[in-house]
């Protein structure tokens, strides 16, 4: 296994290669969340290795890192897809008011989605895996990503992996889901998330499983996080989504 920092597109990722010198067999791409430095999510390589051994040699692991810096805002390495006012969040959080997004399609989402499209399409030439064997996820804001970029694919990619996102530019998405039909996802979210609410990643569930995707759904107990069943279910789906040796 060897990891590295390579330019893929205009994003930089950290790559994880569990196959060496072999062309993989799958590969995983997890964006951040915001806030979050561009290597927030890379012990999960090791980890999901270290669940399921037999994923050793056949996946390789991305970790693209989002484009704007948050140094300016207090944050000094944490990055972000698109800007959030995290004063309004702030505030929300600590009313208790519900934070609706399924009309918002934040600026920067586009560019973000544009440089992640290119991310895709360096991997299929760069290691010669297409997108059917490329399972596309994160977690929160890198999650919400995920699923607007899966959505505008021109072919079925392996899978999405929803690790506490929510339901963002319903309309778009709406539209969008009907080419997707039969698509498999992993969705997990905490009861207790007083960032992103739990029913609001209900709502996402259930807008995919309306236009026909094979959802599976995890609801745990905790809050906006990635508890270790998540990362259970991640490695199974990975382990099931390989051909057989």
């Amino acid at each position: 296994m060897k990891q590295i920092t390579q330019k893929l597109g205009r994003l930089n990722c950290t790559i994880i290669d569990s196959t060496v010198d072999a062309d993989p067999e799958l590969v995983i791409v997890l964006c951040h969340g915001f806030g979050a430095p561009g290597t927030d999510l890379v012990g999960l390589g090791s980890e999901l290795l270290h669940i399921e051994p037999k994923l050793q040699g056949r996946v390789l692991f991305v970790f693209p890192e989002a484009p704007l810096s948050l140094a300016d805002q207090g944050m000094p390495g944490g990055r972000a897809w698109w800007p959030l006012d995290v004063m309004r969040l702030q505030a929300a959080i600590m009313s208790g008011n519900f934070r609706d997004l399924r009309a918002d399609h934040p600026d920067g989402l586009s560019e973000s989605r544009d440089m992640l499209f290119e991310v895709l399409q360096a991997i299929e030439q760069t290691w010669h895996v297409p997108l059917a064997k490329t399972v596309l996820g994160g977690f929160s804001q890198g999650s919400m990503l995920a699923t607007d970029v899966m959505l505008r694919l021109p072919t079925p990619a392996a899978a999405l992996c929803v690790l506490s996102g929510t339901l963002l530019s319903e309309a778009s998405w709406r539209q969008l889901a009907a080419d997707h039909t039969g698509l498999r996802v992993f969705q997990s979210h905490g009861r207790q998330d007083t960032i992103l609410p739990f029913v609001a990643a209900e709502w996402l569930r259930d807008l995919l499983r309306e236009f026909g995707f094979d959802v599976e759904f995890l609801s745990f107990n905790g809050q906006h996080g990635i508890p270790p069943e998540a990362l259970n279910r991640t490695a199974q789906m990975l382990l099931e989504l390989l051909p057989d040796p």
